[in-house]
């Protein structure tokens, strides 16, 4: 399932697209049809990310929906629109570009109250870091402090926390040195504090790159004369889909386990219990 960095990078180049245009708007699937013949030939007024979620603002149509799911994906593309290929849940066309989304989970029209409830029962995302409560880590830290939960079973949470997938949540308890299966109330607020912000770090460089590398510069394959990693989720890990390889510090295997049905993975050297 995509992470927050891959939402929010949609929203943007949406927005660079289609924003105060506008929009020719198509269900060639069929599914929403009645949704987008409403929309149709209404100007985009923006896209908006919180999380997993997209939200599509039309004048005076109110919102679309969307959460990609498992196997959601929006596809671009410039000049004329071609006739659809697959099952095109909704397309949206201008003069110059065009973007096809198949597989969603979720697209449907809603109104801004229903918009504002899906905020509402949503951590804070950190890519939102400083707008107001969709970005406070301290309704987060709120829930994090009294749980017995595992902090990594916590940063999974939507509820908690926005945005995160299992790749960061492996990646940022490596980078801090925290056991997955600490309780969250036994984390310091310190170390809340350092992982929020690493997150908000991160996540923000995972949109202007478009995929997810964590290894600090000492640790990247050129520092310590190692091959690069070759994945399909691409970037640079430390942890992350790496079990039984050493660990990029201290030469332990890495380890997994399923926690809350998601592999997890850590290094029980670098992350002690």
């Amino acid at each position: 399932m995509p992470e927050g960095h891959t939402i929010r990078r949609l929203a943007d180049d949406l927005d660079a697209r289609f924003a105060g245009r506008a929009v020719r708007v198509s269900s060639p699937q069929g599914k929403f049809s009645d949704g987008a013949a409403l929309l149709d030939g209404r100007v985009l007024r923006g896209a908006d990310a919180h999380g997993k979620h997209l939200f599509l603002g039309f004048d005076a149509a109110g919102w679309t929906h969307i959460h990609l799911g498992l196997y959601g994906t929006f596809r671009f593309g410039t000049g004329p629109a071609p006739a659809p290929v697959g099952q095109v849940r909704l397309r949206l066309a201008g003069d110059d570009a065009y973007a096809d989304l198949r597989g969603p989970t979720r697209c449907q029209l809603v109104t801004d109250e229903e918009k504002a409830a899906v905020h509402a029962r949503l951590g804070p995302d950190p890519l939102r870091h400083g707008d107001g409560v969709a970005g406070d880590p301290e309704a987060a830290w709120a829930r994090v402090s009294r749980s017995r939960t595992s902090v990594a079973a916590l940063l999974l949470d939507q509820k908690v926390v926005a945005g995160v997938g299992n790749v960061y949540r492996a990646e940022v308890l490596f980078r801090h040195g925290v056991d997955p299966y600490r309780a969250g109330r036994d984390l310091a607020r310190a170390e809340w504090d350092a992982v929020w912000a690493d997150l908000v770090a991160l996540m923000r460089t995972g949109v202007e790159h478009n995929r997810i590398d964590t290894v600090r510069p000492e640790h990247l394959p050129e520092a310590m004369g190692r091959a690069p990693r070759v994945d399909d989720h691409g970037g640079e890990v430390y942890v992350y889909r790496r079990a039984t390889q050493p660990c990029h510090v201290c030469g332990t295997e890495v380890r997994t386990a399923v926690l809350a049905g998601r592999n997890l993975f850590w290094c029980p050297e670098c992350q002690p219990r």
